[in-house]
Order: structure tokens, then sequence, then C-alpha cells
């Protein structure tokens, strides 16, 4: 497999940015469904946006549930390949995908028998929105199964050091979801307009296609981190260390889509163009915060070899420079969305309500976006070493304090709609700040690094 970057003996910044560069375009593909799907919602109008953005919310929440088998499964491979023990990283895999599995279906079905009360949650101002959400929300959960899969499977490539086949797999379901996505939404030749249900449609279609890309080339390669009975007997230890080291980050996952889903419901207060504006701005935002993603996912690799490997001083290097690089993406993000705001907005949107809130919604935006790109990495950084539960717990606490926040201040005689996105800015700058201090204090205090640490 020379595709592999060899994490532990290759040089640190060759290696490190060989592994984050298809990690990050990985990345850029996932936001680019999201943000292909609005950029033609987008054209049928803001209630169709608000429809998407408030079904895509149950959608985050099944990559939480995913995150259970995903995270753990990555730094156990990482770790355990460092360590030059494939047979106990192919049990995780196998145990990873089973588990990834089962909790698909589970949550498939909770979203088919519920998806009424689960939009209902929302209070949305329109039916023509509720009903498009529902459709929406229904047509996804089917195809939930390859939702959760294929990032579990890329997981698996990156922490072997391989991320350019997951990056190549994904860039062509995203090719068939850009080629498909207009048609099934606006219609061609025989094929009838379809809205927001074809959205739908083209989305799940694509994720199919990268699933059964991931089978064929497992096959023809014939890896032997995958070679394993997915229907055999069920590792409940390794089920049990991968969710030991995942249940932070899914928790962490989970509560943040949780908390923003009742910010969602504040927004709503302010009518369902405000709900278009946060769903159109948030995937624009994710730009700086998919790259940092993808660029933590790396780091999280790179660490947990070289932890395995006992090279601690690879990991002070690698997160010096890893911190380099994403500080230097969050600055060109913050002048983009502070300089850029309009033209980047009209994209998608160009009604002059939506227009005037989604420019001031960039601009307070933007100037956190250095610190959640700190961060994101940190938090990698901490998950390669297995601690994901701090990182976790401050995410947590800082993420829920934006409800009570975002209530008192955006109401009408404080800041308004306003509100809601300082106080989202302000707990991203506080997350960044505290965890770069907790990383560095946790690097000097551990024996382990004592040696290796130069604090500069």
């Amino acid at each position: 497999m020379n595709r592999k970057v060899d994490l532990t003996n290759d040089k640190i910044l060759k290696s490190l940015i060989t592994l984050a560069l298809p990690i990050m375009g990985t990345s850029f593909i996932q936001m680019a469904y999201n943000l292909t799907d609005m950029l033609w919602i987008g054209r049928m109008g803001s209630l169709a946006v608000a429809a998407v953005g408030t079904a895509s919310f149950f959608n985050w929440l099944g990559q939480s549930l995913m995150m259970l088998s995903k995270s753990g499964a990555e730094i156990c491979v990482s770790q355990s390949y460092g360590r030059k023990d494939l047979t106990d990283a192919k049990l995780y895999a196998k145990s990873a995908i089973q588990f990834g599995i089962i909790l698909s279906l589970v949550y498939t079905l909770v979203l088919v028998i519920f998806k009424e009360q689960f939009i209902g949650f929302f209070k949305l101002n329109s039916p023509e929105v509720v009903t498009m959400a529902e459709t929406y929300l229904l047509v996804i959960s089917l195809g939930m199964v390859f939702n959760f899969i294929n990032p579990i499977l890329t997981g698996l490539f990156n922490g072997l050091g391989d991320s350019k086949i997951p990056f190549r797999i994904n860039t062509v379901g995203l090719i068939f979801n850009m080629i498909f996505d207009p048609i099934l939404i606006f219609g061609f030749g025989p094929i009838p307009s379809l809205g927001v249900l074809g959205a739908a449609l083209a989305t799940i279609s694509a994720q199919l296609v990268v699933t059964i890309l991931f089978l064929i080339h497992i096959k023809k390669q014939n890896l032997h981190l995958f070679e394993f009975n997915i229907i055999s007997k069920i590792e409940t230890s390794h089920i049990n260390k991968i969710v030991k080291l995942s249940f932070p980050v899914a928790l962490q996952n989970g509560l943040f889509c949780s908390f923003s889903m009742m910010i969602g419901r504040i927004i709503a207060f302010h009518g369902d163009t405000a709900i278009a504006v946060q769903k159109v701005g948030s995937q624009i935002e994710a730009i700086s915060w998919m790259t940092a993603g993808g660029f933590s996912t790396a780091i999280s690799a790179f660490i947990g070899q070289n932890y395995g490997a006992k090279k601690y001083n690879r990991i002070i290097s690698g997160y010096k420079i890893a911190l380099s690089v994403v500080s230097i993406i969050g600055i060109f993000a913050t002048l983009l969305l502070v300089l850029g705001a309009t033209p980047l907005f009209k994209i998608f949107i160009n009604e002059p309500e939506a227009l005037n809130l989604g420019v001031t919604y960039l601009e307070i935006l933007g100037i956190s976006q250095l610190f959640m790109c700190i961060e994101i990495t940190t938090s990698g950084a901490f998950n390669g070493l297995g601690r994901t539960t701090l990182p976790a717990i401050i995410s947590i606490v800082l993420t829920g304090l934006r409800v009570p926040f975002s209530a008192i201040l955006s109401k009408p005689s404080i800041l308004g709609l306003n509100g809601v996105w300082w106080t989202i800015t302000i707990s991203s700058i506080l997350k960044g700040i505290i965890l770069l201090i907790l990383f560095i204090t946790l690097i000097i205090k551990n024996k382990k690094f004592k040696e290796s640490f130069e604090l500069v």
C-alpha cells in the first residue's frame, strides 16, 4: 500500500501535509454536498432552504451517533498500526463497521416513525415549510446506513495513513451529486421537477455510490485491514474500547446538535427567513471549520501512530506545524467572511431581507474563525492521545451556554437576532483559547513529553 504515509518515520512536515491535504479535500467535499444542495434549493426560495435546513439537524444528529463508532475506531486503528499490531487493527475495523450498521438501522427506524414530531419541535410558521421538511427528512433517513458507513470507512483509511483513497472516492460522490441535484430538483427532459424531494434523492444516491466504490476498492486491493466477515461474531471487548474512546466525542457532537436545535428554535421566533439565513450562513462558514476538521483528523492520526510508536518528540513538532497551518486558514477565513460577506451570501440567496441578515451573520461569525480553527485542531490532538474527555467537556459547557445567552441577547430590546450570532462568536473564541492552554499544560506536565517539549 504505497499510498499510505509513514507517519512515524517520514519528515514531519511532509508526512503531515501529505496526509492532511486529502483529508481536508474530503472535508471540503462533504461541505460541498451541503453547499450544492443549498445552491440549488436556494433558487427555490428561502422557504425551501428553511425546510431543508430544519430537516438537516437530524442528519447532523445522526452523524453524532455515527461518531460512537468512527472516532474510537480511528484512534484504535492508528495506535495499533503504530505498534505494528495489524491483527488488532483489523478487529477494531470490523467492530466499527458492525456497530455503525446497527446504529444506522436503529436511527433510521426512529426517524421514520417520529418524523412529524421531530419537525414539529421547531414550531415552523409555514405549513408548506413543514411539509417539505418532513419529506426531506423521510427520504434522507432511508439512506442513513450509507451516511454512517462512508465516514467510518474514511476514518479507517485515515487511521492507516491512507487519506488519498477516501478523497478520490468522495470526489466521485460529489460529482454525482452536483450533476443530479439540479436534474432532480428542477427536472430535465422526462424527469419531472421534484423540488426538495429531488435534493434528498440526489444526496442519498450519491452516498450509495460512495459506499459501492469503497467496497469495490477494498475487494480489488484485497486489503488486510478489511479481511473479515461482516456477519461474524461481534467482538464486544473491541466495541467497548471503541465506545469508551468515542463516547465523549459523540456526546459532544450530539449535544452540539441539540443545542443548535434549541438555538434554531430561538431563531425561528424571528421568522422563516432567519432560519434560512442561519442555514446558508453556516454552510459558508464551513469553509474554515471543515478545513480545520480535516486537519484535526490528520493530526489525530499522526499523533495516534506516533503515540503508539512512543515517538513523543514527533507529536510535539506535528502539533506545532498543524497549529501554524490552521492559524493561517483561520485568519484567511476571517478576512473572507468579513470583507466578502455580501458577494458570498448573494451566491445562495439574493432576496433583500435575507441578504441583509446574512451579511451581518457572516461579519459577526467571521471574527471567531481563528479561534474556532485552533479549537478543532487541538481537539484532534487530544483525541490522538486517547484523551477525548477533556475537549468534549469544554465544548459541551461553552456550547451549552449558547442557549440561555442566545435567548437573553436575542430579545428585541437588547440585540435582536444579532444576539444569537454574538453568543456563538464569543463562545468559539473562549473554546479556542481554553483548549490551547489545556493542551500545552498537559504536554508540559506529562513525563513522557518533558524531554521533548520546548516552549517557544
